[in-house]
């Protein structure tokens, strides 16, 4: 049994797509792999020669560079304040404030990785399995933890 939901997606040449994702509105680039089971939600931007592995789940404000790999199991949320309801409606999508994350070109994110909104992860810079990172991280260093901190230049 074979399970994609691809829709709408801007993929560049020699992207590899496993089974069971669901993938809209978004843009791969060249030599890109996207391991099984998972989420690339519209507007999220992800670059060349990429490897995203399984059971991530990459929301609408991502932008991923070129050269990142995304571990197992890693998140990304967009809103800070998320509600489902507000005054006894559930919200529409222009009821909730998107915030942007950037994970520049050469970066590392360990399984098990939380990042929350509105941050940057610097170039060539490894976030170690398991932490959430809550805050920039600049480029060039390894860092880890919850929430995730510097530990040394690379």
């Amino acid at each position: 049994m074979k399970f994609q939901n691809i829709v709408n997606v801007k993929k560049g040449e020699n992207v590899k797509i496993y089974d069971f994702v669901n993938i809209y509105g978004c843009e791969i680039g060249d030599n890109t792999k996207i391991g099984t089971f998972v989420e690339i939600q519209k507007g999220a931007k992800i670059g060349k020669n990429c490897k995203i592995s399984s059971h991530t789940f990459i929301c609408e404000g991502v932008t991923i560079e070129d050269e990142v790999f995304v571990g197992h199991n890693v998140s990304f949320i967009n809103d800070k304040y998320p509600r489902a309801a507000a005054n006894g409606k559930l919200l529409t999508e222009g009821e909730w404030t998107l915030e942007t994350t950037l994970v520049k070109k050469g970066a590392s994110i360990g399984t098990s990785t939380t990042i929350l909104s509105g941050v940057t992860i610097g170039e060539n810079s490894i976030i170690g399995a398991g932490s959430v990172v809550t805050k920039d991280i600049p480029d060039n260093v390894i860092a880890y933890g919850n929430p995730a901190k510097v530990i040394r230049k690379i």
